[in-house]
């Protein structure tokens, strides 16, 4: 294998140090505040899916068929939403995560590792991360239309929509019927 001429080092140092800038007419201030803001909601996305997987992966009883299904349903829904949420920060000239570790050090949801989980406990557990998450939405929506950021804004409100029909699918769900 052929050795890089000092030259070809230096530009490859220079590259690697160069920043990730991206044209946009928002100011910097405004790629701040909303990278900050988006990045915050895709490592609360990132572990809402996991955690949705997870109890995907672990439910049981005799509801399983359905509740297995409306997770994996739930669970697509969320991982669909990590590719635009960082391009979207890529796009008014942010940079966003880069590892697990970064993730863990923004989520706001937390994690369950417990060996079991009723399903019910599951299905309460994600409503309510869920209604965490479309408030979280709305902050970053707040700090999008503070710096006129029309796409973002837009898509935040889709995210929104599909954040509270979930948390409706979990509520209405996990009720338990009252037979006569």
């Amino acid at each position: 294998m052929a050795k890089l001429s000092d030259t070809k080092k230096s530009d490859l140092k220079t590259r690697r140090k160069a920043p990730l800038a991206t044209p946009s007419d928002l100011s910097s201030e405004a790629a701040t505040d909303i990278s900050a803001a988006l990045n915050g909601i895709l490592a609360d996305v990132f572990a809402l899916y996991l955690k949705t997987k997870n109890f995907h992966w672990h439910m049981s009883g005799p509801h399983f068929r359905d509740y297995h299904l409306l997770l994996d349903e739930q669970g697509d829904q969320l991982y669909a939403m990590t590719d635009p949420i960082a391009e979207r920060i890529r796009k008014v000239g942010g940079t966003t995560l880069r590892s697990i570790g970064h993730i863990s050090r923004l989520q706001r949801i937390s994690d369950n590792d417990a060996d079991y989980v009723d399903p019910l406990d599951m299905l309460a557990e994600l409503r309510e991360d869920n209604k965490l998450l479309a408030g979280r939405l709305r902050e970053a929506h707040n700090v999008t239309d503070e710096h006129r950021d029309i796409a973002s804004s837009s898509l935040l409100e889709n995210w929104i929509d599909e954040t509270e029909r979930r948390t409706w699918f979990l509520f209405e769900s996990s009720r338990i019927s009252r037979e006569a």
